[in-house]
């Protein structure tokens, strides 16, 4: 009896098999993606975008960051800082703010991949650069970084585990 069933189901699971449609030569479904979140430098998002503005910043392009919202940007630096003159790179208050308007992390293809190193900046970022420190001091510190001292560092100097040495390079969670 038991060889009966079993056949059976052999033989149905044979005739499903044999009456599926081959998709493979379908259209595929056309697939829609949604920007949900830019964060290419931390903080910035954060600090200068208003939680009614989140969305429009989040979907904008970036080419298209500093027209939008540059203007409320720099107001958000001035009211920050109301002493900004100019920081550590030399920019001024309208030159810094389309920088950071612009939500991009650029990459250096040839030369030293940092967020800042004391020479370079912005030209990528490893995983042990002191980021937010170094927002700080360009939002802070003024043209020679000195500037605010009480609000230039987040004292934050190391993580809590060390880097992996192979890939993905991120310490396991605790």
């Amino acid at each position: 009896m038991k060889l009966k069933y079993i056949s059976l189901l052999a033989v149905g699971a044979v005739i499903a098999l044999g009456s599926c449609n081959n998709d493979d030569d379908a259209t595929p479904m056309p697939v829609t993606y949604v920007q949900e979140d830019q964060m290419a430098r931390p903080a910035i998002n954060t600090v200068f975008v208003s939680a009614g503005d989140k969305d429009t910043f989040n979907g904008t392009i970036p080419s298209a960051q500093n027209a939008a919202f540059g203007t409320k940007f720099k107001d958000r630096l001035m009211a920050l800082n109301p002493g900004y003159t100019t920081n550590l790179l030399g920019l001024d208050a309208a030159t810094f703010t389309g920088v950071l308007s612009t939500d991009v992390l650029s990459v250096a293809l040839n030369g030293a991949t940092t967020f800042y190193d004391g020479t370079n900046v912005l030209t990528g970022r490893k995983l042990n650069d002191d980021v937010i420190t170094v927002e700080l001091i360009l939002l802070f510190g003024g043209p020679d970084a000195t500037a605010n001292p009480m609000l230039t560092d987040d004292h934050v100097n190391a993580n809590d585990k060390g880097f992996l040495d192979t890939f993905p390079y991120l310490a396991s969670p605790h």
